[in-house]
């Protein structure tokens, strides 16, 4: 059976910048059969590195997945560790809606026993403390790391692997012997370009975001699950329009 999911990039990106994104998908992940269709929303955050740019990804997220099952797709998936606007999605919509922050704190707690989180830069942190409550996670965590370098959420890492790679291996590196981790995840889907110098070089699983949500997606439309109704109630009185007025204003 023949799916088509929608990924949703949770700062707005042009065409260079959603196939940057689209990079971390490769041929063979999913079957032939499945169709991802990747989109950035229309107006929002710029960075991620802030409660103001929690809040903007939250509804500009919604926003752009709201019309996915009209729309025909099978299932979402939210291109950010935050899992921003995950939860109100889940109350909107029937179809799986999955987020990488949530399907890798889980994958790795399957591989080991504590994961380190190594990101890009400190300002990324608060996002992790978010679904790391939420999840209760905290008891799994070894610790989290940055490079302290600013992210280019358009370009990603192309053009600074030689620079960035190194750092994000020293700081892997520390997760493991000073923080006792056993497995590391890479803190955002935008660092996916690193995943494989890493694991070539780290004797931990590395756990790249973004493919674990994909599959994810792929293991529960193949099982037939979905988000419980019940833990994720649908609104009495739905107002999608506010967040399609929100957006639009912006």
């Amino acid at each position: 059976m023949s799916h088509r999911i929608k990924v949703i990039i949770p700062i707005p990106v042009d065409a260079a910048g959603v196939a940057a994104r689209q990079a971390q998908l490769p041929e063979g992940l999913l079957p032939p059969d499945y169709e991802v269709v990747f989109e950035a929303v229309k107006a929002g955050a710029a960075l991620g590195d802030s409660f103001h740019d929690a809040l903007l990804m939250d509804v500009s997220v919604v926003e752009a997945a709201l019309t996915a099952e009209k729309e025909g797709y099978s299932a979402v998936c939210i291109d950010t560790m935050s899992d921003s606007g995950l939860n109100a999605l889940r109350s909107c919509l029937n179809i799986p809606v999955v987020a990488p922050g949530g399907s890798s704190f889980y994958m790795a707690a399957n591989l080991g026993k504590k994961f380190g989180i190594v990101t890009m830069w400190d300002e990324w942190f608060p996002l992790y403390d978010k679904t790391l409550t939420e999840y209760r996670m905290w008891d799994r965590l070894a610790s989290m790391r940055s490079i302290k370098t600013r992210p280019d959420l358009s370009e990603l890492l192309a053009g600074k692997e030689e620079v960035v790679f190194n750092k994000l291996l020293e700081e892997s590196q520390k997760a493991i012997t000073e923080d006792g981790a056993d497995t590391i995840i890479l803190g955002s889907t935008t660092m996916h370009q690193s995943h494989a110098f890493l694991a070539e070089r780290l004797p931990v699983p590395v756990v790249n975001p973004g493919q674990v949500a994909f599959k994810t997606c792929q293991m529960m439309l193949e099982l037939g699950l979905t988000h419980s109704k019940k833990a994720y109630p649908a609104p009495e009185k739905p107002n999608f329009e506010v967040y399609h007025q929100i957006v639009k204003g912006g």
